[in-house]
């Protein structure tokens, strides 16, 4: 397995640092959203309870766009706190374009799948997005492998690890409907998006396809510096070969069999 490397041009660029820093401002934002209504729910003696999902009644659909905002304490959302601003920090830094696909499908997706199919109750809290978030920022670094979505999916393992025993009916008083439904769309969704938000990468001079380096090759596969190719041009089986200069230094180009475009350079030059 190789890992990328994003080009520094891009992951250190103007727009990649204001990227990160409203990152972070979204999601502190919604974070105190969150904690004002707790405070106000407390303070003003509200009663924000009914505003969570309740399977297969009129009045708990009302939960689908209000639940991931309802919390049963303090406790409650402390627990979830740290853990979604970390989550939607990486979320939004790294894939703001599937964000904008991800953030109301883990939004309405699990509230959804709860009022079909979850036991009755009342189901209420942000651990779905939770659990959303992480599985997605999870799995895209494993399918993408760049180092930064690795490094996300490294800090998700470690801080969310021991949290995956929360999509299993272990716990009485845990909604792990709404765990376990958030967790299934954020690793389906990974797996959909994967060709989105491919950031530049660094390429190296050997990486360029049907290039041999003639000077290179010198000194490691022929004795005594010949510089012939193992199959000679217009022998039987040999591809089409040019000699060209790149850079200073010789190199066969070697033409690729068939039509097939070029693959796409994402250097930033």
């Amino acid at each position: 397995m190789t890992f990328e490397t994003p080009h520094p041009g891009y992951t250190g660029s103007p727009s990649a640092r204001a990227g990160f820093r409203l990152a972070v401002q979204l999601s502190l934002a919604f974070v105190a959203l969150l904690w004002a209504i707790q405070f106000a729910n407390a303070g003003l003696d509200l009663d924000v309870m009914p505003f969570g999902v309740r399977p297969r009644t009129p009045a708990g659909l009302a939960g689908i766009l209000f639940a991931p905002l309802v919390h049963a304490g303090f406790d409650h959302l402390i627990a979830n706190t740290l853990s979604l601003a970390v989550a939607a920090i990486a979320m939004l830094h790294l894939y703001p374009r599937s964000s904008r696909v991800v953030l109301p499908a883990l939004w309405l997706g699990p509230g959804i799948a709860v009022w079909l199919f979850a036991r009755g109750g009342n189901h209420v809290g942000a651990s779905g997005l939770v659990y959303g978030l992480a599985a997605y920022v999870f799995a895209a670094g494993l399918i993408r492998r760049d180092r930064r979505a690795i490094a996300a999916s490294l800090l998700v393992a470690f801080m969310y690890g021991a949290s995956v025993w929360g999509v299993l009916p272990l716990r009485s008083g845990h909604s792990w409907e709404t765990h376990l439904a958030a967790a299934l769309i954020g690793l389906a969704l990974a797996v959909l998006l994967r060709d989105r938000d491919i950031v530049p990468r660094v390429r190296y001079e050997w990486e360029s396809e049907g290039v041999v380096d003639l000077d290179h090759e010198a000194g490691e596969r022929q004795p005594g510096g010949s510089t012939a190719p193992d199959v000679a041009p217009g022998e039987p089986g040999a591809p089409d070969v040019a000699t060209d200069v790149r850079d200073g230094r010789r190199v066969h180009v070697i033409a690729a069999s068939g039509s097939r475009e070029p693959p796409e350079d994402r250097t930033l030059h």
